[in-house]
């Protein structure tokens, strides 16, 4: 039987329905605002695997093509492996509801969200974030939810839940916020170089919207009444766990001291082997739980050593960045490129220019778009010295890329100042610790580099939390340690002025206003000295562009001359293309983008053109070809596709019998412009053009 709530944000119902589709999964939903419906459904194995150490959490997200009125592209003709919009998507599904399953609880789950269907105003991600949190809420699978998701915008100064696509075009703000009823879960998003006082207050605008939804969700978990399972945690060998803290102990505490991080790697796998050489004859077969009670001295440790006394793995204080270097320009047949390095993370960054023709195309629910700006992000195996066959980009390298793009496209000049597309590939050669900020900030140098007009320069920084009973200490910079042993992973990006981009991860029951406040303060102080240190490299970006970069030059012609640009069937433009080599690009607007490595080629186009949609003007000279000769005058060409008259009393001084005793078709000749009628007919005139001579 079909149960339903529904929550209001803003003038806008998100109903939530159960019981209806699905009814074999562990706990199915259909979340539905406007037009836009999402089937989302969570399923978990009645026991987990024998001897499995991890929690197998699976999210998709799936748009189908019907649910926007659409059929597939393509040869098959049916959805195929995930666009890179629906795995930006699961991403966001999962971050926040991953916390929130019991630690000891490690069945394989998988929440599976099906876009049925989709208007343009209403997010089928942020009903996704809503269904996942829903489905499991009224399922028998352990969660310590509900939470909710909404998209935040501002416009004219001021907060917007779920804005609609057209108000996020007028919007200098665009996050996602996802929480729990008492804490902020989980932000992503970008925004036009804001304060993070402002960036704050969104934030928080978003996490009191969706308390309605959360209260609707803990309506509907009490109407259907599904009890959760029990999570018995496993019992401790007490007597184990004391001889691997004598054996290990002092080990240990030395080790997490060790600065650098194969060093540090290296000794820790060395103590591991040392301890359950020492322990094998009373615990033979027990490695794994040896293992187990080492991880969590080494956790408890480095989580106590900050707490207490402040002190980090590489002996840093709270606040301190890593060594940075940068170069700018090393690759020489790139069009921009820097190598930016901070402590043991390097990206190798690299910026291409390209014309329209090398704009990603998008055919998405909504219909097909354009994107002239991408940035793609590469994490080989070797960064972290290890070896793997999976080189394609998982949802990681995406998540990453989308989020550095974020951060580089706010300071990127206008398509009308700046006409090209521009690709910038990442590739991480080390990583401990943020190597998606590296990204941001070797993004920035190459494309100064490239000489692509920035607004300014933009720098990431990454920041880690570890909370310990009453003690809250918020760390700038983390390594890839205090990243997996800590609290939070809170990336923020922006320029001296304010914050583009930011993504927040926890893995405790949520962050508060004040801590979220001290972080981003924090993350400002460390990223104006990520600036210094990157301006000392390149300050601004350079006046000229590199020798192999294409250069494209913009004209401009009357709307109704486009039609003679382009052609019958394309021809003219097509001509032209063949004859220069060049990248033509026109627009509706009259604007006409001429790309080539070659400037003389380019010149030639444009002469082309302007033959094409030159007008006669009264009183100018024109050197002409005689297309047709008739017998009261002759018709001469002065432009490509344009022709006047000359009529027979306008061929010469004297009186002239027939027109062929003085012109013949193919003639050059020069003639005057002495008219243009209203129907745009052109008079010409051979007679006033004698004796003179076109100017150079």
């Amino acid at each position: 039987m079909k149960k339903t709530v529904q929550a209001e944000i803003q003038g806008k119902t998100i109903s939530i329905e159960t019981g209806w589709m699905a009814k074999q999964a562990s706990g199915s939903v259909v979340v539905r605002s406007g037009d836009s419906m999402v089937l989302v459904t969570a399923v978990a194995a009645k026991a987990a695997k024998e001897g499995q150490g991890f929690f197998p959490l699976t999210v998709n997200y799936q748009e189908k093509t019907y649910a926007g009125g659409k059929i597939p592209g393509g040869f098959f003709k049916r959805e195929g492996r995930p666009s890179e919009s629906e795995t930006l998507t699961c991403r966001l599904i999962d971050r926040p509801i991953r916390p929130l399953f019991p630690e000891h609880f490690l069945n394989e789950t998988q929440i599976m969200a099906t876009v049925v269907s989709a208007d343009r105003d209403n997010d089928t991600g942020i009903l996704s974030i809503i269904g996942a949190s829903a489905a499991l809420t009224v399922s028998d699978i352990p969660f310590m939810g509900p939470i909710a998701g909404v998209r935040v915008g501002r416009v004219d100064g001021n907060f917007i839940c779920n804005p609609t696509a057209e108000e996020l075009e007028k919007s200098d703000i665009d996050i996602v916020v996802a929480g729990s009823k008492e804490a902020v879960m989980m932000v992503e998003g970008g925004a036009n170089i804001v304060s993070e006082q402002v960036m704050l207050d969104a934030i928080f605008f978003g996490h009191e919207a969706i308390q309605p939804i959360i209260a609707a969700q803990e309506e509907l978990q009490k109407i259907v009444g599904v009890p959760k399972r029990e999570v018995v945690a496993p019992s401790q060998d007490e007597a184990l766990k004391a001889r691997v803290a004598e054996v290990a102990l002092e080990n240990i505490k030395a080790a997490v001291k060790i600065k650098t991080k194969a060093d540090r790697k290296n000794r820790l796998a060395a103590i591991k082997e040392e301890t359950i050489a020492a322990l094998q004859a009373d615990f033979e077969g027990r490695e794994a739980e040896i293992a187990d009670f080492l991880s969590d001295l080494e956790y408890q440790l480095v989580r106590e050593n900050v707490a207490k006394d402040g002190e980090r793995i590489d002996g840093r204080d709270t606040k301190t960045i890593r060594k940075i270097t940068s170069e700018v320009g090393l690759l020489p047949r790139a069009h921009g490129s820097a190598l930016f390095t901070r402590g043991e993370t390097q990206s190798l960054v690299a910026a291409t220019l390209g014309t329209s023709v090398d704009e990603q195309r998008i055919d998405s629910l909504y219909g097909e778009s354009k994107k002239r700006f991408l940035l793609h992000y590469n994490f080989p195996p070797y960064s972290v010295g290890e070896t793997s066959m999976r080189l394609a980009p998982g949802r990681r390298e995406i998540g990453h890329g989308a989020l550095a793009e974020r951060a580089l496209a706010k300071v990127l000049p206008s398509y009308d100042d700046f006409p090209y597309t521009i690709r910038i590939v990442s590739e991480i050669l080390e990583s401990n610790g943020s190597s998606s900020m590296a990204s941001v900030c070797g993004g920035a140098l190459s494309m100064m580099d490239a000489g692509i007009p920035l607004k300014a320069p933009v720098a990431g920084i990454a920041m880690g939390l570890i909370k310990e009973g009453d003690a809250v200490v918020i760390l700038s910079d983390i390594l890839g340690d205090e990243d997996h042993l800590g609290d939070m992973d809170f990336k923020v990006a922006g320029t001296a002025e304010g914050v583009t981009a930011l993504q927040m991860d926890i893995k405790i029951s949520g962050v508060s206003r004040e801590i979220m406040k001290e972080a981003l303060e924090q993350a400002r102080e460390g990223r104006l000295h990520i600036l210094d240190r990157m301006t000392e490299a390149l300050s601004e970006p350079r006046k000229e562009m590199s020798p192999y970069a294409p250069r494209i030059t913009t004209i401009y012609v009357k709307t109704d001359k486009i039609r003679d640009v382009i052609g019958s069937g394309g021809k003219n433009v097509r001509g032209i293309t063949e004859a220069t080599g060049v990248t033509i690009d026109i627009e509706d607007t009259g604007k006409i983008n001429i790309a080539s490595h070659d400037m003389a080629a380019c010149e030639k186009a444009i002469k082309m053109i302007r033959d094409l949609t030159a007008e006669a003007e009264e009183g100018k000279l024109y050197m002409g070809t005689v297309k047709k000769v008739m017998d009261f005058g002759a018709f001469v060409e002065i432009f490509p596709g344009t022709d006047g008259l000359v009529h027979i009393s306008e061929l010469d001084t004297e009186r002239v019998k027939t027109v062929t005793d003085v012109l013949r078709e193919g003639d050059k000749v020069l003639v005057k412009c002495i008219g243009i009628d209203k129907q745009g007919k052109i008079k010409l005139s051979r007679k006033e053009a004698l004796g003179s001579t076109l100017p150079e």
